[in-house]
């Protein structure tokens, strides 16, 4: 068999949050060797704690030069190069592409094949074909130019040009195929996985402690009158709210029954969730929920626990799985009902074809899509 091309891949920081792209990689990296670029600059610079923060852990990163060993990052081998924390203007779009094809230029023309080049980001639209690469692969996870909080306006533009100049584009949803169409590229489809032995319901699981829990970045998706009505309508418990904080609505932490919690790092995950009765996925229906794909609900069914979320795209196929509701009140009354009830056999039957959904499956597919030139055709 021939040795697989390697990849270079531009994506958010390895090891910070738990992506799709992380968990794609981490399957291919027994068999390809993958070379992973942490890039910033999705938001715009703002003179807050937030963002001194993160400033300051990206100047350790570049502190740390050349590539990081595989065996040091327990993953890929990572590249944090320098960038300008924005790509608004001309000036720090053209440094931009000089630091980052300084720096990884070199690397692509050191390895024994061209890499295949995957993005995750629009940010890479300068860099096409700055380096030698077998193809470039724009995986298009989320409409960033309607994510709150992010420089909209830029990844915008930055995003119809990059899906002008690659040669493949894989899409999570319906909707970003939707959206990618306008820009006048077809799409694959690569919907999430999840990685079924690490959600699996444990025997010796703790009793349930909390009644209600989500877990994920706490922000303006979330929609306030669905957690109110909730809240209004508990007698006991509470509802737990696991994550970073960007930018919620004020109200929320101010609701009865209502405790926000710091993130749980990806390996605690099964454990809260075994120590809650229900749960819950509360998005408002905007365009950025409409077009994502989350992570946490394939996650949710594979615990074995009962599921209440919103009615928006993503959930739809999954509505013999889970409660899918498109109000407060129906949502309040399910989340009640299964606090009552538990999980329905119809539901815990309709999830076995999870067993099809796993991240080694859906990484084989994956590697099918980067490999096909001809694939995902200009309209």
């Amino acid at each position: 068999m021939p040795e697989r091309a390697p990849l270079i891949v531009f994506s958010d920081d390895w090891g910070r949050h738990p992506s799709s792209c992380q968990h794609l990689i981490a399957q291919l990296l027994p068999r390809r060797r993958v070379v992973w670029v942490n890039t910033i600059g999705t938001r715009p610079p703002r003179l807050n704690w937030s963002t001194v923060k993160r400033g300051l852990e990206k100047l350790r990163q570049w502190s740390r030069r050349g590539v990081q060993d595989a065996a040091v990052t327990s993953g890929p081998e990572v590249l944090n190069p320098k960038m300008w924390p924005s790509f608004r203007s001309r000036f720090g779009r053209w440094l931009n592409r000089r630091w980052l094809t300084k720096a990884v230029r070199p690397i692509a023309e050191a390895m024994p094949a061209p890499p295949i080049v995957v993005t995750t980001v629009p940010l890479l639209a300068d860099l096409v074909g700055a380096f030698p690469a077998a193809r470039w692969v724009y995986y298009c996870v989320d409409d960033f130019g309607v994510w709150p909080g992010l420089d909209g306006r830029t990844l915008r533009t930055m995003e119809e040009q990059l899906v002008a100049k690659v040669d493949t584009v894989i899409a999570v949803s319906k909707t970003l195929q939707t959206h990618l169409a306008k820009l006048g590229r077809a799409s694959h489809l690569l919907t999430h996985g999840v990685d079924l032995e690490h959600f699996r319901p444990k025997e010796e699981a703790a009793s349930a402690v909390r009644e209600v829990l989500f877990w994920g970045v706490i922000d303006r998706r979330m929609d306030l009158a669905f957690v109110r009505r909730l809240s209004e309508q508990m007698t006991d418990g509470e509802i737990v709210l696991v994550g970073p904080q960007d930018d919620p609505d004020a109200e929320l932490q101010r609701l009865p029954r209502v405790r926000i919690l710091p993130p749980a790092p990806y390996s605690e995950l099964p454990k809260l969730a075994a120590e809650s009765k229900v749960l819950i996925m509360p998005y408002a229906d905007l365009p950025v929920t409409r077009a994502m794909q989350p992570l946490k609900l394939k996650e949710y069914l594979a615990t074995g626990k009962p599921v209440v979320v919103r009615e928006l795209p993503a959930t739809e196929s999954w509505a013999d799985c889970c409660d899918v509701c498109d109000s407060p009140e129906q949502f309040a009354a399910a989340v009640i009902e299964r606090l009552r009830t538990g999980l329905p056999d119809s539901q815990r039957i309709a999830r076995l074809r999870l067993r099809s959904e796993t991240w080694a499956a859906k990484a084989e597919q994956f590697e099918r899509m980067i490999a096909s030139r001809s694939a995902a055709p200009r309209g």
